[in-house]
């Protein structure tokens, strides 16, 4: 009779289980596609006040001026501090035997990822053409060209902010905080003053590289817990 009311038990709670599965499955469908809309609306909202260009205007400069290179080089180092802190995390977390920072490695490594195939996904979706291209008065100062690669959102800005996101999330002091949203605010910047990017671009690149950093790290945590009570 025990094994009997066991065995209801344990099947009545997988189902359980399995229902809570699908309802957190529909409901992060449900943010996904959200944010798809969202960020496919944003730039035609903004842009029809004339509010970017006007924004843009006022960054981006033709003359070429010392602080050129200065932004410049902020944004070709994204690539390496967005791909260095994990990588360096992780090589440190082996090195170290250290769980916590492998682990904070992954869940970086993990935002960024979401971040590059959402990125990716909306930037095709949308496909507006950079500011240089449809206004010939603001100057393309990064030297490269970006053929097939459309405006909408930052790229270099979304993938900062998920770094700057993920790290104040898992370290959560001013000393780390402040440099990594100052070092996110500049690459932001840097993308409007090099004529590369609206200003709408720039605030759903922050937007979603946050939201893909918060994403990350709220469902690690979830999993965390979920291991942590199969162990007691």
């Amino acid at each position: 009779m025990m094994k009997v009311l066991i065995l209801r038990d344990s099947k009545q709670t997988y189902r359980r289980k399995k229902s809570m599965r699908k309802i957190h499955l529909k409901r992060w469908h449900k943010v996904f596609v959200g944010l798809v809309v969202l960020f496919t609306l944003m730039p035609s909202v903004i842009f029809s006040q004339n509010l970017d260009i006007r924004l843009l205007r006022a960054i981006n400069t033709p003359e070429s001026i010392p602080a050129d290179g200065f932004f410049k080089a902020v944004s070709n180092s994204g690539i390496y501090v967005t791909a260095g802190i994990p990588v360096t995390m992780a090589v440190a977390g082996l090195v170290r035997h250290d769980d916590e920072l492998l682990r904070n490695a992954a869940v970086f490594a993990a935002g960024s990822l979401v971040n590059e195939g959402l990125k990716y996904t909306i930037k095709h979706i949308v496909n507006r053409d950079r500011p240089y291209v449809t206004y010939p008065d603001i100057i393309n100062k990064t030297g490269i060209v970006y053929n097939n690669d459309p405006s909408f959102p930052s790229g270099h800005t979304s993938s900062a902010f998920a770094t700057a996101t993920s790290l104040s999330l898992a370290y959560p002091e001013w000393y780390v905080i402040v440099p990594s949203y100052l070092y996110a605010g500049t690459m932001a910047y840097s993308r409007m003053y090099l004529g590369v990017h609206y200003p709408s671009d720039v605030i759903a690149g922050a937007l979603l590289g946050s939201g893909c950093a918060w994403l990350s790290h709220v469902v690690n945590r979830k999993l965390n817990g979920q291991t942590e009570k199969r162990h007691r």
